[in-house]
């Protein structure tokens, strides 16, 4: 489904990311962790076309889409939740949303489009809302949203691109105790569809242990671990120069 190949970024005599060669399948869920400064987020920005790489190469169902633009990688099913949310602040939550699902059906200002087609999209949207439980603020302002209610409707508006890799950065930052289940909630319905894949950078390693099917660990930009989740956890190097957990806290 999604693969790079010795991708490679420099910024100057800094290389952020440094020849990492890693294929992601469907059907599985891949965490991303390592230590601030790992590369992590970089690593997100060149797969999704935010930042353009120094050398090496992304493969999206076998194509190359390396010199492709972050919006030509999303028509093609590269879907990203950043790490900062980016919504359309002065819009309500339904139209944020409805946005989304009519990018997704590249529905354009056609005055003449019969009204079930946006009946359709309406519809689509408000499903989407209530799913991420925002239903009774559906004509609130984005801006006005408090911070977890940003991150699940920027959820919303990926789940409406439909795409067939969803990129997560660090969903549940900055998010209250009793919102993050919610965004577990839809990451583990999501993983029901087979045909999806899933990366996630996140520092909570709880989480990483609760959803994640594989592991790999990035350090001063190179790829130093991949494996399962136990095997990657209980690694000694992994837990004290990487993940910089005891392993006292894994065991726990």
């Amino acid at each position: 489904m999604l693969e790079t190949r010795e991708l490679t970024i420099r910024f100057g005599g800094h290389v952020a990311v440094d020849r990492v060669s890693c294929s992601f399948q469907p059907g599985t869920l891949t965490a991303i962790v390592g230590p601030n400064g790992a590369g992590k987020t970089t690593y997100f920005n060149l797969i999704s076309g935010q930042l353009k790489a120094s050398s090496g190469s992304v493969h999206l169902d076998g194509a190359d889409i390396t010199r492709e633009s972050a919006s030509a990688r999303t028509q093609r099913g590269l879907g990203r939740a950043f790490q900062l949310t980016q919504l359309f602040p002065d819009l309500s939550v339904l139209e944020n949303v409805r946005l989304a699902v009519q990018s997704r059906r590249k529905e354009g200002l056609d005055l003449w489009s019969v009204w079930s087609d946006r009946h359709e999209t309406l519809a689509r949207a408000s499903a989407l809302v209530e799913r991420v439980q925002l239903a009774d603020r559906r004509a609130v302002a984005a801006s006005n949203l408090p911070h977890g209610d940003q991150r699940k409707l920027e959820v919303a508006m990926l789940m409406a691109l439909e795409p067939s890799v969803f990129m997560f950065d660090e969903p549940t930052a900055g998010m209250s105790t009793a919102d993050v289940p919610v965004i577990l909630d839809l990451v583990r319905a999501l993983k029901e569809d087979t045909t999806k894949t899933i990366l996630l950078v996140e520092h909570k390693m709880d989480v990483v242990r609760e959803l994640a099917d594989r592991i790999i660990v990035l350090h001063n930009g190179q790829l130093v671990a991949d494996g399962e989740p136990e095997e990657v956890i209980a690694s000694p190097i992994v837990q004290q120069a990487y993940l910089g957990i005891a392993p006292a806290e894994v065991a726990a």
